[in-house]
């Protein structure tokens, strides 16, 4: 275990003392917001250190103001990908349209940023590193609530107590699953699943995305810059989930490669290269809907709690502005339920809005019939001699308060 950032005494003048598990978008972003309001915050992260790379993700909307409030914009619009075009193909790999990938996604060119993951999750930890304490390559094994707080057991073997504790521990989130019940209860699937990976880039792209389609099949090549690295994406449509291959890699690209089979294009070598990567991540497309984010002295932010999918292209955008609502609800009331309630009417409709993306967005770009495929296709070409679509509102439909003082 690695502990990281302020000692354990820091916590006796503090108002509130929070454990937030997960150090990936939502959880460091809670813990400088909620730092700033006066709590004494230990982040818990069962990764040995946090993880660089990673494949892009969008910053839109709301969340830019996050990031604008963090003090963090400059750094990641220098970290901006600024993709050129986005080439969709046909079968037999022949061009079906090249766009802007503003007139794809829907977002503002100019303003809304795409980043590596892991130059977003660098520059959120470089803001709280020096003020929030660490522990990585560790995690909550028992949470024992006590009236006032929690008892807190850690696979390591220490032992802590906290006022509150927050999952922000992802789409499957063990605090979740702790606290709240089985992933099955809230998981909604999509029917696809999808991989990536990392493979050579002997394709001369750059900063582009291609992407080739069959009913239900769809593979894409990302150059995120002039390297010699591409992100490959893998994305299939799957009717029923196969649960048996979420905990099984050799399973996973069994499948993978199965439901590939006899494709066009580039892609057997991308699944001779799915098949050697040592970075693959295989999932399903889901969304995590929930009644309610809290119970007792724990709450939930980011995909932990409603998680979008990729298909809407929001996850990173909900986490941050999410993680920002909940520390402003908790420096606002004093008392975590009232707090809890606040971030939960403030921030539910956004979430919805943001999840109902999936219908109008990312799903649209991998139909599962001929007919949806030549529908899509005709309204890419028509996007060509179009100007950008507007933002979607559902990006920018909150405006986000300004942040509280704690009483």
């Amino acid at each position: 275990m690695t502990s990281t950032g302020l000692s354990m005494n820091v916590r006796t003048t503090a108002r509130r003392t929070v454990l937030i598990s997960g150090a990936s978008i939502s959880g460091p972003a809670l813990a400088y917001w909620l730092h700033r309001s006066g709590c004494a915050v230990t982040v818990v992260e069962k990764a040995g250190a946090l993880r660089d790379g990673g494949y892009p993700i969008d910053i839109r909307g709301t969340a830019i103001e996050v990031v604008r409030r963090m003090g963090i914009l400059p750094r990641l619009r220098d970290a901006h990908i600024d993709s050129r075009r986005c080439t969709f193909l046909d079968a037999d790999g022949s061009e079906v349209a090249s766009l802007k990938p503003s007139a794809v996604a829907g977002g503002v060119e100019g303003q809304d940023l795409e980043v590596r993951r892991g130059d977003l999750a660098a520059s959120l930890y470089g803001k709280v590193r020096d003020d929030v304490e660490f522990l990585f390559g560790d995690s909550i094994d028992t949470l024992d609530e006590y009236g006032q707080g929690f008892d807190v057991t850690f696979r390591s073997g220490q032992r802590r107590t906290f006022d509150l504790v927050v999952g922000a521990d992802g789409m499957h989130s063990q605090t979740r699953e702790t606290l709240f019940g089985p992933e099955e209860q809230f998981h909604h699937y999509l029917g696809y699943c999808f991989a990536i990976f990392t493979m050579p880039n002997t394709f001369g792209l750059s900063r582009e995305v291609m992407m080739w389609n069959t009913p239900g099949r769809a593979a894409a090549l990302y150059a995120v810059g002039d390297n010699d690295e591409l992100h490959a994406f893998l994305n299939f449509h799957q009717p029923e989930p196969p649960l048996d291959a979420l905990r099984n890699p050799d399973a996973q690209r069994n499948l993978v490669a199965t439901a590939f089979a006899g494709a066009g294009w580039e892609v057997p070598g991308m699944v001779k290269a799915m098949r050697d990567a040592d970075d693959l991540f295989f999932d399903t497309a889901g969304q995590i809907r929930m009644p309610h984010w809290s119970s007792g002295r724990v709450a939930l932010v980011g995909d932990a709690a409603y998680a979008p999918s990729f298909l809407t292209g929001q996850g990173s955008s909900l986490a941050l502005v999410g993680a920002y609502m909940l520390a402003n609800a908790l420096a606002t009331h004093r008392d975590h339920t009232a707090a809890f309630a606040a971030y939960e009417r403030d921030v539910r409709d956004f979430v919805a809005m943001n999840q109902a993306l999936v219908d109008q967005g990312g799903a649209t770009l991998f139909p599962t019939t001929a007919q949806a495929l030549e529908r899509r296709n005709t309204r890419l070409r028509s996007l060509v001699t179009l100007p950008s679509a507007p933002a979607r509102p559902a990006h920018s439909a909150l405006t986000l308060p300004a942040f509280a003082t704690m009483p």
